[in-house]
């Protein structure tokens, strides 16, 4: 494999299949076959998923206060864990469900060095809770523990095939980069992943590849060094 270890970070509508929300035992199930296919060539797997599919608490209701909803934003993460976990223990992957000790019981609190031990046992790791504090997205999550990790590769995997100059649905003239650097996509406001996320990874120089994840095998392919989605460094 060309990565030894990675971070995935996924939304959480992936898991929600077609309908984008609840937990969509085809999708799950799709999600733990992916995920397979490149356990068994041993990659250290770190992953961050989501919660959009139970709930986005930037999008919340009006009646509910912004630190309220991102602390249930934090929640619907866990319960995308916790069922990940149990669709990867039954397919016969080991995985543990780490976080900010904040958010919930139901997890190992991050600690960096029980995590990387864990990860060097070829044990899968899920990221839940996000950073435990309001105001930050899952991106921000993600790139923090893929920093705190020392992942080789941050891989976002999305619904579309990498990134665009502008939303390839509302625009057909929408230019597809097959490369681009981070200080670009800051400058041009793309919408890949949030601004404090995206400044993270390039101060500590951790590649970001944004890529179809609902395509069968784009997941594998990148990690065997084809090039797929869109590569963003330096």
């Amino acid at each position: 494999m060309h990565y030894n270890r990675i971070l995935l970070k996924l939304s959480g509508e992936i898991l929600g299949g077609v309908k984008g929300h609840g937990i969509d035992p085809g999708a799950a199930s799709y999600f733990t076959e992916e995920i397979r296919r490149i356990h068994d060539e041993y990659v250290q797997i770190g992953i961050v998923i989501g919660g959009g599919n139970i709930y986005r608490g930037a999008a919340g209701s009006a009646m509910i206060d912004r630190v309220s909803g991102d602390q249930m934003g934090m929640l619907a993460t866990v319960i995308n864990a916790l069922a990940l976990r149990d669709y990867f223990e039954k397919a016969g992957m080991a995985t543990r469900i780490m976080g900010p000790s904040s958010v919930s019981p139901l997890m190992l609190p991050f600690d960096r060095k029980h995590a990387i031990e864990l990860l060097d046992q070829g044990i899968i790791l899920i990221f839940a809770g996000g950073t435990g504090n309001p105001f930050f997205t899952t991106d921000s999550a993600a790139a923090l523990r893929a920093a705190e990790i020392d992942a080789d590769v941050l891989l976002k995997g999305t619904k579309v095939n990498g990134v665009y100059s502008a939303d390839p649905v509302k625009d057909p003239n929408a230019k597809r980069y097959e490369r681009i650097s981070y200080s670009q996509v800051i400058e041009e406001q793309l919408k890949v992943m949030d601004l404090s996320s995206m400044t993270l990874c390039r101060e500590n120089r951790i590649p970001v590849i944004v890529f179809d994840f609902t395509e069968t095998g784009t997941l594998y392919r990148i990690l065997s060094g084809e090039e797929a989605g869109t590569l963003i460094e330096e």
